[in-house]
């Protein structure tokens, strides 16, 4: 079984849609693990008829993530995004991905957008991850449930959580797996901020936290 686990806060715009695009999954016998942290629009009643369980918890995606895989029956855990869109045979692309000498993996990514800044965010993002064997939570990290918690879940920490993981997980357990099919997943966070001066504000606090800056002065920073 997959336990899918999607961390959410005031989504009610997204949720259903990334819901129902994991219903053929439900319905393979996979779970799905709603946790939301403290939404303060519909988010949690929009959930609760697509999902398996819906839970609260602190705010906090690390601390959201970890507690869907506490309450978490599979031996995956797939952890989306609330604005992202899946395969519906993703399940398919998971069990044979770690079917190969890997206990952990990630999807490429395309970014919902059309700017073509955007085609190049998305290569550079999924070239990168490649190369290096490092995920971002936007890929749609997959592992197996073990293999996880050896490692002691995701660190509690504001940013960069997606990155500590992988290092992790790359040294314990090895290289992820790196499926090319693609998720689908909102370039809100681009287009709002700029794409440019968000991929500047990418690649500074990716630098910063390299150099060992504390992750929670780089949250307030992508704030």
């Amino acid at each position: 079984m997959i336990s899918v686990i999607i961390p959410c806060l005031n989504e009610a715009a997204n949720i259903q849609a990334t819901l129902s695009c994991l219903q053929s999954l439900r319905s393979r016998g996979h779970e799905i693990i709603v946790v939301d942290g403290g939404s303060n629009d519909d988010s949690a009643a929009l959930a609760a008829p697509l999902a398996d369980k819906v839970l609260v918890s602190p705010a906090g995606r690390a601390r959201q993530m970890n507690a869907g895989a506490q309450a978490a029956n599979g031996n995956i855990l797939w952890f989306v995004h609330a604005d992202t869109r899946v395969l519906t045979d993703a399940d398919a692309r998971i069990l044979h991905a770690l079917r190969q000498p890997a206990a952990w993996g990630r999807f490429d990514v395309q970014l919902s957008g059309n700017n073509l800044l955007l085609r190049m965010v998305e290569r550079s993002m999924n070239l990168r991850s490649r190369l290096t064997g490092i995920a971002t939570g936007d890929q749609g990290i997959f592992v197996q449930t073990e293999a996880f918690w050896r490692i002691g879940g995701y660190a509690d920490m504001p940013l960069m959580e997606d990155i500590y993981l992988s290092r992790r997980l790359k040294n314990a357990v090895g290289r992820p797996a790196c499926p090319a099919e693609k998720l689908f997943t909102s370039s809100r966070r681009w287009e709002s901020g700029g794409i440019v001066k968000t991929i500047l504000l990418m690649w500074r606090l990716r630098l910063r936290y390299a150099l060992g800056a504390d992750p929670a002065d780089l949250a307030r920073q992508y704030q």
